[in-house]
């Protein structure tokens, strides 16, 4: 382990000195609507998998989608108590309702990885003719976001700070939405992006965008994506949220056995695929979209396991770039005793 991560994991010993609870043989939690907060992602088929497939009702919740198309707005809706539980991205707006005590960071979900697609770095058409061809070819170009602070434009950083590219020299482009920035790529009005592969590939596949690498390739153990949840479901709440975390972890083993590991039959990569299909590019046919879903796979954490060197880096450049307050600590933001760190 590196000495950073020793020292950033002690640096927030005091969230879960009791380690992470067994999530087995543990009593089901009696019956209890759950609003979950998800996006039309293929980042988020285990939840997809565990409703469909009555994971969460075998932990007793009755769980409920709430849609949302940005990080920032499923933020709010949890510290609002408009959901209970989300799996979003560790952006500037979540890391300061976690300051004002509102909402708590419990596990991770996607993470990039060397050798899997994971998210992909794209240029429009018309950007790509006149020479971005490459990451290196960002300076001077536009980079769509969702918000300062989100996902989009961390990953824009890491990008760019791996090749050299001073931030100043990227304009972002804030868009709010996904679907707006997949607009405003297709149609050349932004340079850049990067997005996980279920959308990236689709557009690739259109022709309406140029792929120009990939963000493993800077930014390989990322924790792009975690388990959200009010403060005080996660102090208050305790048998509910371990319940969901549990069924949670179910349905991540069903996706990376199907789509990333590849043990699964054929059979179950079918049945996996078309739960997917169900609430992401239902609109395609379902032999198109499972080649899309199926090799654009992106790494689940095992047990909503949280990498935490690079939650800790994520917080830290939040407030190198004034995003976020310098008050807020660790252990404002995480709760790290319904899971383990890697």
């Amino acid at each position: 382990m590196t000495k950073l991560a020793i020292n950033r994991r002690q640096a927030i010993v005091g969230l879960g000195a009791a380690g992470a609870l067994t999530l087995l043989g543990r009593p089901a939690f009696a019956a209890s609507k759950v609003k979950l907060g998800v996006m039309r992602l293929a980042s988020h088929a285990p939840s997809y998998i565990a409703r469909e497939r009555g994971y969460y009702k075998d932990e007793g919740l009755d769980v409920e989608f709430e849609f949302f198309e940005a990080a920032q707005p499923m933020a709010m809706a949890i510290a609002s108590g408009d959901a209970d539980y989300a799996v979003t991205a560790m952006s500037g707006g979540l890391v300061n309702l976690a300051g004002k005590g509102a909402i708590k960071v419990i596990g991770g979900a996607v993470s990039e990885e060397k050798g899997l697609v994971g998210a992909i770095i794209l240029a429009s058409e018309k950007a790509y003719q006149a020479g971005l061809t490459t990451a290196k070819d960002l300076s001077g170009k536009s980079f769509g976001v969702t918000t300062a602070g989100s996902s989009f434009h961390y990953m824009c950083h890491k990008i760019a700070e791996a090749n050299g590219i001073p931030m100043s020299e990227i304009r972002l482009r804030r868009l709010h939405k996904v679907g707006a920035i997949v607009g405003a790529l297709g149609t050349g009005q932004i340079d850049a992006w990067a997005i996980q592969g279920s959308i990236a590939n689709e557009m690739l596949a259109e022709g309406s965008a140029k792929q120009i690498g990939l963000v493993s390739d800077y930014a390989p153990d990322y924790q792009v994506t975690t388990v959200v949840s009010s403060t005080n479901n996660a102090a208050n709440e305790r048998e509910k949220t371990e319940a969901f975390v549990t069924a949670h972890s179910r349905a991540i083993d069903d996706y990376n056995a199907a789509v990333v590991d590849k043990t699964a039959t054929p059979e179950e990569v079918d049945e996996v695929a078309k739960i997917i299909h169900k609430y992401v590019d239902s609109d395609h046919p379902f032999p198109a979209a499972k080649k899309i879903l199926v090799g654009s796979a992106m790494r689940i954490n095992k047990g909503c396991a949280l990498t935490l060197e690079s939650a800790m880096n994520q917080l830290v450049w939040l407030k190198a770039e004034k995003m976020v307050s310098e008050t807020i600590k660790a252990q404002m933001l995480f709760d790290i005793s319904y899971v383990e760190t890697i």
